[in-house]
C-alpha cells in the first residue's frame, strides 16, 4: 500500500481554476504562468513557419466570459502552444515531467483519493441530512453520461431513498456547451445524446412518472451552483448521480459533495461506468497494473468471486400520482440543443441518424441483434472491417444508453458456462474486448496526468515531433496516398465511426509515418467520433504512438501494405471508401502505383494519390527519431 499522506487544501485546489485539469497543473505555476518546461523534456527547435489554420485555431483565447482564465500566458516556443494541443481558453500549459513523476511515486493526491477523502469526510454529515425527516421526499438523480433507465446504479438508489421518504424522483440533465467544447465532443456525438435524452424524457415520464428536467448552464464551471441550486428549489436535500472518471469531473464531483454539505443537501456519488470499479484491481506488490493481460486475468477472478457486481440493478419505482402532477411542470422546458459550433448539417444529421438511432431501446435492439446473429464467429473475422462482424455499441456505452455491465451479462446468459474466461471463443474475446473499456478507466484514475496532454510515458515528450500541416490535413482528408489509411479517415468523416482495427492502422500511420504529434491526432479522432470516449481513445492512441500504458512496442511500426493485405486482402473496404479506387480490379485496389499497368492508369486518371512518404524511409526514420527521444540513441 502506499504511504498515507495529508491531503492538500481541497478548497484552494479547486478554487484556483473552472475546472480539474487547470487546479492540478495551475498549482505548479502559481496560478499564473504557465509551466517552464521539464529540465527532463528536450526543447523541440524547429516548427514549420506556416501553421495550420485549423490547429492554430483549436485553442482561441481565453476571456472572463468563457470559463477560461483571464489573463492567459503563451509560451510560443513550445510547439504544443502553436499546434493548439493545449487549449488555453480552459487549460494551462503543459505540465512538467515532473509533476508527472510526483503522481507515480505518490507525492500528491489523485483526483480520485481527493474526493474519497471527502466522502469520507463528511460521511456522517451526510447521513444524517439523508436520514432526517423529509417533507417533500424528492430525491434528484442527475443524469450525465448514463442516459437510461435499465440498469442504472444511482437512478435505483435514488428511487429506493425517494420511496422510504414517500416521495418521487425527480431527474436533471444539463447541457454544458462549454464541457464539449473543452472535450472535443464532436458534433455527431452531441446529437446522439441530445436525441437519447429526449428519448429517456419522454419513457421516464410515461412509464414512471419522472419528470426530466434539461437546462443548459452556459459556463462549466457554474454546473456544481445550479445543480445544488436546483435541488433547493425543488425541496430537495438528497442528490444522487454515477461517477465519471476523467479529471475535470472527479473535481467536479469532489466540489459537489463538499458544497452540498455546506448546504445542508446529501450528495452521493456511485460507481457505474465501469463494470469493476477503479481502484478494486492491484497487483501483488499493490500497485496498478500497467499491463492488460494480468490486469484481465484480475478483472476475470474479482467477477467469479464477487458475482452480484453484475447483477441488474432494480428499476426505479414510479412515482406516486400526486408527485407527479406537482413536478409535472419541469417535464415542459424542450431539451437545449447543441450551439452552432456542435450542430450536425442536415445532409450529416439525416445520415447519422439513420446510422445510429439513439437511446436505450436502440442499444437494446443493436445488443440482441450481435448477440443473436454475430458472436459466434466474432473472435475470427472482428479484425475485418468489411465483414461488419463487431457490435457496434461503443456509441451506447459512451452515452450510457446502454451499460458495459448489461453488455458483460448479456454476453455471459448466451455462454455455454457462467464463466467469463472459458465457453464459446466469440463470446470470451467480446467480453474482453469490453473488458478494456474498464481497464482504460482505471489507467486514467490512477495516472491522471494522461487526461492532462501527458503520455503515459511521459518520458516520450521528449521525442521530436513534426508539426507538418499539409501532411496533418492530407491524413485527415484521407489522401496519403495509402489506401487502407484513406479508407479509414474518410469512413470516420462520413460515418462518425472507425473499426478498432483501422483506429490502429492510422493512428499509427499519423505517428510513426508522418511523425506528427500523436495528440493532433487523438484530438482529431475525439472531434469526429460519435463514441468518442476519452479514456478509450486515449488509451488506442498511447498504443499506436508507443506513448501510452502497454503500448505496441516503439520499434514496431504498422506496415499499412501488409495490414490490408492481411485484413481486406481484396479491397472491399477500400473500394467502399475511396471513390478514386473503385475501378480499380482485385487486391491491385490495395496498392494500385504498385501494382502498375491498369491499375496504377485508373489511380493516375481518377487523381489518386500519391504516397506522402516512402514506408521504409518513413519506418527508419521514426526508429531514428525515437531512439533519440527517449534517451536510447547517441547525442
Amino acid at each position: 500500500m502506499p504511504p498515507k499522506r495529508k491531503l492538500r487544501s481541497q478548497t484552494k485546489t479547486s478554487d484556483i481554476a473552472p475546472n480539474a485539469a487547470s487546479a492540478i497543473a495551475y498549482t505548479d505555476s502559481g496560478g499564473a504562468a504557465p509551466n517552464k518546461r521539464s529540465k527532463l523534456s528536450k526543447p523541440i527547435a524547429k516548427f514549420e513557419k506556416e501553421a495550420s489554420p485549423t490547429i492554430s485555431t483549436i485553442a482561441p483565447a481565453a476571456s472572463a466570459t468563457n470559463g477560461g482564465p483571464e489573463s492567459p500566458v503563451f509560451d510560443h516556443s513550445r510547439p504544443e502552444e502553436k499546434a493548439g494541443i493545449v487549449n488555453r481558453r480552459f487549460y494551462p500549459a503543459e505540465m512538467s515531467n515532473e509533476r508527472c513523476a510526483m503522481y507515480n511515486d505518490n507525492s500528491i493526491p489523485r483526483p480520485i483519493e481527493v474526493l474519497n477523502e471527502t466522502l469520507s469526510s463528511t460521511k456522517t454529515a451526510r447521513a444524517a441530512i439523508r436520514d432526517e425527516p423529509d417533507e417533500t421526499g424528492v430525491v434528484v438523480h442527475w443524469f450525465k453520461r448514463d442516459l437510461r433507465i435499465r440498469d442504472n446504479t444511482s437512478l435505483s438508489r435514488a428511487s429506493t431513498l425517494a420511496k422510504q421518504k414517500g416521495g418521487g424522483v425527480v431527474a436533471l440533465w444539463i447541457m454544458s456547451p462549454e464541457d464539449w467544447e473543452a472535450h472535443l465532443v464532436s458534433p455527431a456525438k452531441c446529437d446522439f445524446e441530445v436525441r437519447s435524452v429526449e428519448s429517456l424524457k419522454e419513457e421516464l415520464m410515461r412509464d414512471f412518472g419522472i419528470p426530466l428536467h434539461t437546462v443548459e448552464v452556459p459556463r462549466r464551471k457554474d454546473v456544481v451552483g445550479r445543480v445544488l441550486g436546483l435541488a433547493r428549489e425543488w425541496g430537495s436535500r438528497n442528490v444522487f448521480c454515477n461517477l465519471e472518471y476523467e479529471v475535470d469531473e472527479l473535481r467536479r464531483e469532489e466540489k459537489l459533495v463538499r458544497r452540498g454539505v455546506e448546504q445542508g443537501i446529501n450528495v452521493e456519488v456511485f460507481h457505474d461506468d465501469c463494470v469493476v470499479p477503479p481502484g478494486a484491481l492491484a497487483t501483488g506488490a499493490g500497485k496498478q497494473y500497467a499491463v492488460y493481460s494480468p490486469w484481465f486475468r484480475s478483472w476475470i477472478q474479482y467477477l467469479h468471486t464477487n458475482p452480484h457486481i453484475l447483477d441488474e440493478r432494480p428499476l426505479p419505482s414510479p412515482n406516486p400520482d400526486p408527485f407527479t402532477k406537482s413536478f409535472s411542470h419541469l417535464q415542459e422546458p424542450p431539451t437545449p440543443q447543441p450551439p452552432p459550433s456542435k450542430r450536425l448539417s442536415s445532409e450529416s444529421e439525416t445520415r447519422m441518424h439513420k446510422l445510429w438511432p439513439a437511446g436505450e431501446s436502440s442499444a437494446h435492439t443493436r445488443l440482441t441483434h450481435f448477440l443473436s446473429t454475430k458472436i459466434g464467429r466474432y473472435a475470427t473475422t472482428r479484425n475485418f472491417p468489411s465483414l461488419s462482424s463487431t457490435a457496434c455499441v461503443s456509441v451506447h456505452h459512451a452515452a450510457g444508453t446502454l451499460a458495459a455491465r448489461t453488455s458483460v451479462r448479456s454476453a455471459r446468459a448466451i455462454n455455454s458456462t457462467k464463466k467469463l474466461d472459458a465457453g464459446l471463443e466469440g463470446v470470451k474475446s467480446w467480453i474482453s474486448e469490453v473488458a478494456w473499456r474498464d481497464f482504460y478507466r482505471h489507467v486514467l484514475v490512477h495516472w491522471p496526468y494522461v487526461c492532462m496532454h501527458k503520455p503515459f510515458k511521459y518520458e516520450y515528450t521528449n521525442i521530436e515531433w513534426e508539426y507538418n500541416d499539409s501532411h496533418f490535413e492530407a491524413w485527415k482528408a484521407g489522401r496519403t496516398g495509402y489506401p487502407i489509411v484513406d479508407a479509414g479517415m474518410r469512413c470516420l468523416k462520413e460515418t462518425g465511426y472507425l473499426h478498432n482495427r483501422l483506429r490502429m492502422i492510422t493512428a499509427s500511420f499519423l505517428s510513426k509515418h508522418l511523425l506528427l504529434d500523436w495528440r493532433l491526432g487523438e484530438q482529431y479522432f475525439m472531434s469526429q467520433l460519435v463514441d468518442g470516449d476519452f479514456a478509450s481513445n486515449n488509451g488506442g492512441w498511447g498504443f499506436s504512438a508507443s506513448t501510452g500504458v502497454d503500448p505496441q512496442p516503439y520499434f514496431r511500426v504498422f506496415n499499412p501494405w501488409l495490414q490490408a493485405e492481411r485484413f481486406d486482402e481484396e479491397g472491399e473496404f477500400i473500394r467502399e471508401w475511396v471513390e478514386e479506387l473503385r475501378g480499380v480490379k482485385g487486391s491491385a485496389v490495395r496498392n494500385p502505383f504498385e501494382a502498375g499497368g491498369e491499375a496504377a492508369r485508373e489511380a493516375e486518371k481518377k487523381g489518386y494519390a500519391r504516397e506522402i512518404v516512402v514506408h521504409r524511409v518513413a519506418r527508419e526514420k521514426c526508429l531514428e527519431r525515437y531512439k533519440s527521444g527517449i534517451g536510447r540513441g547517441t547525442a
